[in-house]
């Protein structure tokens, strides 16, 4: 009769209680298989532990990432920046406009004086605050439509015809309408300082 290898290997594993250099050894897994149930509650447990220390830790660490983002973007820091603010070319448009003075920064203000006016009872006032607010606004898409060809101009020479980027023109327009304070990222250059 032919030994079976498998059979032999088995008959020389040590047994249950067996001392192997001293120590002993267990031919088992050393534990019960666990129940279907135990194991699909063990699938349902969540990972994190759903406890009030571990959702108040949670919200503590993403108010400090969102702080740290948001003085990130403040500051320009490219890590920060949403896709559309990035790019040396976006950079450089930010400061071409944060350089100088535009008409579209005191919009807001000019809307508020043109809403009091309309509290005074003299018609001629009302009527007048409005005409004046739409030759101002007027003047201010003017000035939004020369600050975009000056860009792209200033873009041009600075990186090359041929690299410029689509929608700087856009871009800068729409930072002039911003009033200076309230713009992100926050102005990195003085007015008057043009960017080289």
């Amino acid at each position: 009769m032919a030994k079976n290898p498998a059979a032999s290997a088995s008959s020389d594993a040590p047994s249950d209680g067996t001392l192997l250099n001293g120590e002993p050894v267990n031919s088992g897994k050393g534990r019960a298989t666990p129940t279907r149930a135990e194991q699909e509650a063990a699938r349902k447990r969540p990972l994190v532990p759903d406890t009030k220390e571990a959702k108040a830790r949670a919200r503590a660490d993403l108010q400090t990432q969102r702080e740290k983002a948001r003085v990130g973007m403040a500051a320009g820091d490219p890590k920060y920046l949403p896709a559309r603010d990035q790019g040396p070319q976006r950079k450089f448009v930010r400061d071409f406009v944060d350089a100088g003075w535009h008409l579209g920064e005191v919009v807001m203000p000019a809307m508020v004086v043109v809403i009091l006016a309309t509290f005074i009872p003299v018609p001629e006032v009302q009527y007048y605050s409005f005409v004046a607010l739409w030759i101002f606004i007027l003047f201010v898409v003017g000035d939004m439509i020369l600050t975009s060809i000056f860009v792209k101009r200033a873009v041009k020479e600075k990186f090359g015809a041929d690299k410029v980027e689509k929608g700087l023109g856009w871009y800068a327009a729409m930072r002039t309408v911003q009033m200076r304070f309230l713009r992100l990222p926050k102005p990195q250059v003085k007015r008057g300082q043009r960017p080289v």
